[in-house]
């Protein structure tokens, strides 16, 4: 996670240099390269070495593809296709756990890392097949170390895009908490079967790609973005507050602690693909920086939340369960705070695209 956060920095920028195509092909190219050497690396350090390697290398998918939709779309054109674009992103680390495990079924480690240069390989051709050009040469910049730390100064000085990044942000961390700590809360503390945790770790991720859609097609078609924004973060904090007193004041059995979780996942649906939206509408003509700084802080702070998940031994759900709404609670506070929606008249979004 730290080598797509980093991986980031550099690529979002390169793109708003080069075009977008060249370096999301060069990036998936590196990408199906390392997963091939991971599926046949005869030591550990290859192995890693690899890894390291295809954690900037796969960066290039996320960065460029949310830049592309800025390149293409303003207002509720972007925000329905990056809430479009959540049924890859935003549910791929709830659903690869469980693919992963039933893949282990079938073959080996090494078999895993095989599929995953295919599916590389695959989405290389698809792009390179359908993928054009979406920054033409006269809308990019300079490239430069120098100019690119000035662009990312810039965009954190611009303060509602500031806050933009930070409540999505958070509330993509409180995400992690519960992928972090559901595994060993759900199974060691609650009893769920492997197979029964399976099952709802899949329903939860249905339910964060229905939110993310009916967000996309219906809400922003309908409601100010701020006050959609708005409701996800109230519906994920109060999911929070339910799970701390869940296991902290009563004795409630696995279907209770289950369904907080449910409701802590299908709020991120609307939270990321709006933040997402708004940030990069304050940014047109430096996408790509805007996507860097997106990218990168959402998984710096995606690493840094199963160690607080972690936190406070290995008999209690209390650490998850707080570090949900610890979360929840900041990214709540970073909204009025920093983005002040009762000036935003009219809506962020509210030009068509």
């Amino acid at each position: 996670m730290v080598g797509i956060a980093v991986g980031q920095l550099v690529i979002g920028p390169l793109s708003d240099t080069l075009g977008r195509r060249r370096p999301l092909l060069a990036g998936l190219t590196v990408y199906v390269v390392a997963g091939a050497v991971c599926a046949v690396a005869p030591d550990p350090a290859i192995l890693i070495g690899m890894r390291s390697v295809q954690g900037p290398a796969g960066a290039a998918g996320l960065v460029i593809a949310r830049a592309v939709v800025r390149d293409l779309y303003d207002g509720p054109g972007a925000a329905r296709l990056l809430s479009s674009l959540m049924l890859v992103s935003g549910t791929a680390p709830i659903l690869a756990p469980v693919l992963g495990a039933q893949l282990l079924r079938l073959t080996s480690w090494r078999g895993v890392f095989l599929a995953l240069a295919l599916l590389g390989l695959a989405i290389l051709a698809t792009t390179a097949a359908s993928l054009t050009e979406t920054l033409p040469l006269p809308r990019r910049r300079p490239g430069g170390l120098a100019i690119t730390l000035r662009t990312m100064r810039g965009l954190l000085q611009d303060r509602p895009l500031t806050g933009y990044l930070l409540t999505g942000s958070l509330g993509f961390a409180a995400l992690f908490a519960y992928i972090a700590g559901s595994s060993f809360t759900l199974q060691r503390i609650y009893g769920a079967s492997p197979q029964a945790y399976s099952l709802l770790f899949a329903l939860n991720s249905i339910g964060m790609v229905a939110t993310g859609q009916l967000n996309g097609k219906v809400l922003l078609a309908r409601f100010p973005s701020h006050r959609i924004l708005a409701a996800g973060l109230t519906v994920l904090a109060c999911a929070g507050t339910t799970l701390v007193l869940l296991v902290t004041t009563t004795h409630a059995g696995l279907p209770w602690i289950a369904a907080a979780l449910f409701l802590v996942a299908c709020p991120v649906g609307m939270i990321l693909p709006t933040t997402t939206a708004l940030c990069l509408q304050r940014a047109p003509h430096t996408a790509g920086s805007a996507s860097v700084l997106l990218g990168t802080t959402q998984f710096l702070m995606g690493a840094l939340a199963p160690a607080l998940a972690g936190l406070g031994g290995r008999n209690t759900a209390l650490p998850m369960a707080a570090s949900v709404l610890g979360l929840a609670l900041a990214a709540a506070a970073c909204f009025p705070a920093l983005c002040r929606p009762w000036r935003a008249t009219p809506d962020p979004l509210a030009q068509q695209g």
